[in-house]
């Protein structure tokens, strides 16, 4: 299987900013967040067995997934979101391993928000963490999503902490700061990534 790099990060971490600058250095990148959303399409087997199990009402006026609606539902109901997991990890799964088999790049980066809380860290080959201080989590959260600071708390303290993801980091990006300051760390990981890479084939074929 092509050498595996997880990224994770908590929500507001800027997960996908440093996913889009290993994307521009030419490296396949399989968003866990993207398959899930792919995966419960209208007119998806998945999103019909959802409205039938939810209600309507967890759709919106064209017939998409109220995805604001069901995050509040299943936060509110661990049962809920126990049938939503069950439904829809096997067919996230499926997709996901569908698309490893298409990489072309030297590695791949595997972006997965709940890394840590589904312990899918063993299935990588590194692990690389974007770190940003919890109020950093609450201001981006609240700017983007416009929710108030009681709701991203709330977010923040059903996912895995900054210890628990750090504790089982190889690698990890500091996003603190602006944007562009990303830049030379992924160019440096990526160096480093490539020459892991290229060793652990020359270890297969010996």
């Amino acid at each position: 299987m092509t050498y595996t790099v997880a990224l994770t990060g908590g929500i507001g971490s800027g997960k996908s900013t440093v996913a889009d600058a290993f994307f521009r250095l030419g490296i396949y990148v399989i968003d866990a967040d993207i398959l899930a959303r792919q995966v419960v399409e209208p007119g998806t087997p998945a999103l019909a067995a959802i409205a039938e199990y939810f209600g309507p009402q967890i759709l919106t006026s064209e017939g998409a997934l109220n995805r604001r609606a069901l995050r509040e539902r299943v936060f509110a109901h661990p049962d809920d979101k126990s049938w939503l997991n069950a439904l829809l990890h096997p067919l996230i799964q499926q997709e996901t391993q569908r698309q490893f088999a298409q990489a072309t790049s030297p590695y791949v980066l595997w972006v997965v928000p709940l890394l840590v809380e589904n312990k899918l860290y063993q299935r990588a080959d590194r692990v690389l963490v974007v770190d940003v201080s919890r109020d950093t989590q609450l201001h981006r959260t609240m700017q983007r999503d416009q929710v108030s600071r009681e709701h991203a708390e709330n977010i923040l303290a059903a996912q895995a902490t900054r210890e628990e993801r750090l504790a089982v980091a190889d690698d990890v990006i500091n996003n603190n700061g602006t944007p562009d300051a990303i830049a030379s760390d992924v160019a440096r990981l990526h160096a480093l990534y490539l020459k892991l890479a290229s060793q652990a084939v020359s270890q297969e074929k010996s």
